[in-house]
């Protein structure tokens, strides 16, 4: 039996459970994938090393990381993949010879989510919301496609300015401005991308003004649950070529079930799954 979870607060509606099962039980695993929302349980974030300590103890060969835990997790592993180091971020774990091995499958997962979702989209300036865990990646996968000028916003101008500054010493063609939601330049942005968790379920509401998404705007979401969240509705009634987050988390899923169990993933059939 293949031990795996998912750590995070307020996380039952995640898919990432079921992706998994399904995809253990089709390739013949014996899989049980176990919800550890710290909401739920009335842990406080303070009990993440003790989380981990007790996986470890209990036998797990790995698990997911979701909010708002994908930064905070980072000093508590023994090794960090080349993904995580470049993104600063987990949200995979494997346990192998008792060790704590981060990794980053989001980055990925975008990246493939926006080439194969909005092909031949402007990538000249794109506004970004929101520079946490997942930010961070999102904007990863963001330069790694070219984009020239990235406009990253969030409420926490400081969290935004100390990525701003990692990603320009690597992404050194690029130009990445730290703002806060009241500076945005929207008169120049070719796309909008939420990396916040506003929109999701249990946070509704929209992460932007409504009055900034325009129809020669392209928008993406990385939520996936609910598959249209307000900020996609209004820009698909103003008619922008959208796309949500389920494209995303079936391409991170799959490289995470990958580096929990050791097998590779039918990402057709994990999309079949989340339909």
């Amino acid at each position: 039996m293949i031990l795996s979870g998912l750590l995070g607060r307020s996380i039952l509606a995640s898919r990432s459970p079921e992706l998994h099962e399904k995809e253990a039980q089709a390739q013949g695993i014996a899989l049980r994938y176990d919800l550890y929302d710290f909401s739920a349980r009335g842990w406080a974030d303070s009990d993440l090393p003790l989380v981990l300590k007790r996986l470890l103890d209990q036998g797990y060969s790995g698990f997911n990381v979701t909010y708002p835990f994908k930064q905070a997790v980072v000093s508590l592993l023994d090794e960090l993949d080349e993904t995580a180091l470049s993104v600063g971020a987990v949200n995979t774990v494997s346990i192998r010879d008792g060790k704590l091995c981060g990794f980053n499958t989001d980055m990925a997962g975008f990246r493939d989510s926006i080439a194969e979702g909005l092909p031949g989209v402007a990538l000249n300036n794109v506004v970004q919301l929101g520079a946490g865990g997942a930010g961070a990646a999102v904007a990863n996968a963001l330069l790694s496609l070219g984009v020239g000028t990235l406009q990253l916003v969030d409420v926490d101008e400081n969290r935004a300015r100390l990525l701003a500054d990692d990603l320009a010493a690597r992404f050194t063609n690029a130009r990445i401005i730290a703002l806060t939601p009241d500076a945005v330049e929207m008169a120049v942005a070719d796309g909008i991308v939420n990396a916040t968790p506003i929109g999701m379920n249990g946070k509704p509401g929209m992460p932007i003004a409504e009055d900034a998404v325009e129809a020669r705007h392209w928008v993406a979401d990385i939520i996936y649950f609910p598959p249209e969240t307000e900020l996609l509705c209004l820009a698909r009634q103003r008619g922008c070529r959208t796309i949500n987050g389920i494209g995303m988390v079936i391409g991170q899923a799959a490289r995470a079930f990958e580096i929990i169990t050791g097998r590779v993933a039918d990402r057709s059939r994990m999309a079949s799954s989340l339909a």
